[in-house]
């Protein structure tokens, strides 16, 4: 672990590698758990702005999961997340004609509806970051469904900090990771 500024980094978003595969993977992290996506305070109130907006990029079941729950929900741990359709995939996630699992709030942003990307600890995945009074914890998470992309990053020779750099300048600001840049340049040299 190391710091910059009030962030304590693990090691391991330098150490590990990582690229999604979303031919391998079809977009599981959208659909396997119990969980919806992380959200952040300012989000709620982001997803309830833009819903109106997004809402024609979204299935008919997401749609109807968001009416129903709301756009967004209260998780057993206390915090915000996204509603989730069948209590399995995100509320807003949509299907390609293959049948990979994309983010419906990601379209709308990219068709130019809305100027919000997706909750950002999607936008992070595999970070995780967790606010502490003091600091804040920068963390890799691993999950088996993600395998694909760890050896696809492997073999593109991707760090995960570099894959996840426009996520990580969004959260923390460049100058931020431009620090963590030198760091990782430091750590290389040893």
């Amino acid at each position: 672990m190391f710091q910059i500024g009030n962030k304590i980094v693990s090691e391991e978003i330098m150490d590990n590698d990582f690229v999604c595969n979303l031919n391998a993977c079809k977009g599981a992290c959208c659909v396997d758990g119990e969980y919806g996506a992380p959200l952040e305070n300012e989000e709620t109130q982001i997803l309830k702005d833009i819903f109106d907006k997004v809402k024609s990029f979204l299935r008919p079941e997401g749609i109807e999961a968001i009416e129903q729950q709301g756009t967004f929900v209260k998780g057993e741990d206390g915090e915000w997340e996204t509603p989730l359709v069948n209590k399995s995939e995100c509320a807003y996630v949509i299907f390609s004609d293959s049948g990979v699992a994309k983010c419906g709030l990601e379209q709308a942003y990219n068709a130019g509806a809305t100027d919000w990307k997706k909750p950002i600890s999607c936008h992070l995945y595999p970070i995780r970051t967790r606010e502490y009074s003091e600091f804040t914890a920068v963390n890799y998470h691993k999950w088996e469904i993600c395998d694909p992309a760890c050896s696809l990053g492997n073999e593109l020779q991707v760090p995960i900090y570099k894959f996840v750099k426009e996520a990580l300048i969004r959260k923390f600001g460049e100058s931020w990771y431009q620090e963590l840049e030198l760091v990782a340049k430091e750590r290389a040299k040893q």
